[in-house]
């Protein structure tokens, strides 16, 4: 499927106007079917959806493994993933869409501390926000893009989409298609980080989350719960860390 098409618009510019043809994002209404009776529509760009498929089962805390997933089938926009019926956990708290629905407090009790010695230097952490960016092809070319990267230290992959979340989900997916240890992973990501996103990433067990865009209060309070390392505001050679500073090598 195509991911991005040309449209056309009216660009004005220094007092100019002028029909110009822009390229867009193409975002797609996919469904994703669990066990024949949990359904879920998302608005997502239409590529890695079986990363995006685990990534969103284990960000969820449907299943504790990968491997609990027993078959994932792809029909065009439909994703229909089966899970061993004796592995499900309870499904009633699901990852809210955002922090600002309410409800997150009630999460945080079920979510463990994080345990991992993972720590990386600032300059890795600041070269790789640019090395995300120039990755972000279809944000380059669309402006319409969140973009995401796993990092272990021998790998770095990078996934985007029109939604953050799933940008994230798809990221996790293709780590646990890679086997990796989490524990000693990290993701770094072009979006803000809310209560919503830390429990996902709590959910997983990686301990470090890192972006350009701000923390918000209900993030920083699941970051202390969970023991992750929040790091924002990467702009140049400055961040704000704002838990475990430890896990930064300064």
């Amino acid at each position: 499927m195509e991911l991005r098409k040309a449209v056309d618009a009216v660009k004005f510019r220094d007092g100019k106007i002028e029909k110009v043809s822009e390229k867009v994002v193409t975002d797609q209404s996919v469904k994703l079917i669990i066990n024949d009776h949990i359904n879920r529509n998302f608005s997502t760009l239409p590529d890695s959806l079986k990363e995006f498929a685990i990534g969103y089962i284990l960000g969820e805390g449907l299943v504790a493994n990968a491997q609990d997933i027993t078959n994932i089938e792809i029909d065009e926009l439909t994703i229909k993933a089966t899970i061993d019926s004796k592995k499900l956990k309870n499904n009633d708290e699901l990852v809210l869409v955002s922090d600002s629905s309410g409800g997150w407090r009630s999460k945080i009790d079920k979510i463990d501390k994080i345990d991992s010695d993972l720590a990386i230097d600032k300059d890795e952490l600041i070269n790789n926000m640019e090395k995300l960016r120039k990755n972000a092809f279809i944000w380059q070319e669309t402006g319409g893009t969140h973009v995401a990267a796993i990092v272990t230290p021998n790998k770095f992959i990078v996934k985007e989409d029109v939604s953050r979340h799933v940008a994230v989900d798809k990221v996790i997916g293709a780590g646990a298609l890679e086997k990796f240890d989490f524990a000693q992973s990290y993701i770094i990501y072009s979006g803000r980080m809310p209560a919503d996103m830390l429990i996902k990433v709590a959910r997983v067990g990686i301990p470090i989350l890192a972006s350009n865009a701000a923390p918000s209060f209900s993030g920083y309070t699941v970051a202390k719960k969970a023991n992750i390392t929040m790091v924002g505001f990467i702009r140049g050679n400055r961040f704000n860390i704002y838990n475990n500073p430890e896990r930064i090598i300064i």
